[in-house]
């Protein structure tokens, strides 16, 4: 299996990248690394790290992408940067996934410009893979489509599905519709008509939830239009990063504090974990024709890494084929 990495997206490229690149390669076997970037760059990352060389390639580019550039120019004008030809091998299928931590827009924009959608999927979607009480529950749109219609909330459902029940193997996953009250009749007239169509569909489709259900647990896939998903995800963050900063403020503001912490350290370093952006790595865009994961603009090795292994573990369980059978049988009428 080969993973493709945008050597030179993010605030932290390329070191921080090829890093958690060969942190992932140490830690498991089972797929190889091709680097898109700065061949002298990359080479300079690599030369300190201790690794099965056979197991890196590098693909040098020229062309730089920053976050000032429009996406639409940026891919007619920037044909030999890393983002850019990562999407194209990906349209090509000579690899099995792309991971950057570039330009959110020129990603999305390149997502359905050349990779192109799975047959049958009328728009892909961010889906963040967020902590709950029950383990993990999916956001999806989480910001790429910010106006949709009633078919989307079901498609939505449907790739959510697909990959929280092979990714992290939830046997039947929860469907919920994000609204402002839980009745049947709240919300606007997509959000009804999207209540009615997920009603009828095969889905484990549990009605309306509100904003609290997804870290109380009582969903695993939530559905909503990229403009509420992303609000939502940010609040989320931020809260996690409040949470963070009021537990070492109050453990360091005194002795007794200190002391306290050395009783729960154990436990208090597992919540840290739980709600570490780093721990949960990168984002997949799903209905996309191929396995590609968006990181944060400020990722670090952590986080590169395990969105190396999360893909992975994606390609491995044939997300990409299930999809592509799901929407194949749903155009010909056979689901």
């Amino acid at each position: 299996m080969r993973i493709l990495v945008d050597a030179m997206g993010g605030d932290n490229a390329p070191k921080e990248i090829v890093k958690g690149c060969i942190d992932a390669i140490n830690s498991q076997e089972g797929f190889e690394i091709e680097f898109l970037g700065d061949l002298r760059k990359i080479e300079d990352c690599l030369k300190n790290e201790s690794f099965d060389r056979s197991r890196v390639f590098i693909t040098e580019t020229y062309d730089e992408i920053t976050n000032s550039d429009k996406p639409t120019e940026a891919i007619k004008k920037k044909q030999n940067s890393s983002l850019i030809v990562g999407m194209k091998k990906i349209k090509s299928k000579t690899a099995n996934v792309f991971i950057s931590a570039g330009s959110t827009g020129v990603l999305l924009a390149g997502s359905l410009l050349i990779a192109g959608r799975i047959k049958g999927v009328v728009r892909p979607a961010l889906a963040p893979v967020v902590p709950s009480i029950n383990g993990h529950a999916m956001i999806i749109d989480a910001g790429m489509n910010t106006q949709i219609k009633p078919i989307n909330y079901l498609q939505f459902a449907i790739m959510g599905t697909e990959y929280m029940k092979y990714v992290h193997n939830i046997e039947n996953p929860r469907v919920g519709l994000l609204n402002v009250g839980t009745e049947a009749n709240k919300g606007n007239e997509i959000v009804k008509s999207a209540y009615d169509i997920l009603k009828n569909s095969n889905l484990n489709f549990i009605g309306n939830i509100e904003g609290r259900d997804i870290p109380e647990g009582n969903v695993d896939i939530v559905v909503c239009d990229g403009f509420v998903g992303n609000t939502m995800l940010k609040v989320m963050e931020g809260t996690g990063s409040y949470l963070k900063h009021q537990l070492k403020k109050m453990y360091s503001s005194s002795i007794w504090g200190k002391i306290s912490y050395l009783m729960v350290k154990h436990e208090l370093k597992k919540l840290m974990k739980q709600i570490d952006p780093e721990e949960i790595g990168g984002t997949p865009i799903l209905g996309v024709d191929g396995i590609i994961y968006k990181c944060h603009g400020n990722s670090k090795a952590k986080a590169i890494k395990n969105t190396v292994l999360k893909a992975c573990s994606s390609a491995c369980r044939n997300v990409m084929e299930r999809l592509n059978t799901t929407f194949a049988q749903m155009e010909t009428g056979k689901t």
